[in-house]
């Protein structure tokens, strides 16, 4: 969590607790440089979130807009990517997908959500037969492979 909140601090974002509305988890006020998370969340669903916000705030996500339902279920995605990314290394979800290949134990291990697993394994894994290939990371050389298809 220190290096998510040391992330934030960099882009000059302050990272705030608070009773948020039931469907809210947590958001980026880009006007106020803030991320609000809701206080209930277990600390895997407090790290997931934050890496999620700071993919709005990467991308430079506008807060509230008006977007058609398509451009903001976009930016929804890429914001999970980026999360996913940032929080799940390559060869730790190798070693555990081998052992077992079920998104909870993977999650609990890599102390995040199983959305996050899943969606590392939609959008972050290209499988290649029996095995598995992480797509490379912006600015980043290929990492090694993740291991056999389950």
């Amino acid at each position: 969590m220190k290096e998510l909140l040391r992330l934030a601090a960099d882009h000059g974002v302050a990272v705030t607790s608070a009773t948020l509305p039931d469907d809210l988890l947590g958001c980026y006020v880009p006007d106020l440089r803030r991320i609000y998370l809701d206080s209930r969340l277990t600390p895997s669903e407090e790290r997931s979130v934050l890496a999620h916000e700071l993919g709005h705030v990467h991308y430079a996500h506008p807060c509230g807009d008006d977007a058609p339902s398509d451009t903001a279920r976009a930016r929804e995605r890429q914001a999970d990517v980026f999360a996913a990314r940032l929080l799940i290394d390559t060869d730790a979800y190798a070693r555990l997908e081998r052992v077992d290949a079920d998104a909870h134990a993977i999650a609990d291990d890599l102390g995040v959500t199983v959305e996050l697993v899943e969606i590392y394994r939609t959008h972050c894994l290209q499988r290649v037969g029996n095995s598995a290939r992480a797509l490379p990371r912006p600015g980043r050389p290929q990492r090694s492979r993740v291991g056999a298809a389950a």
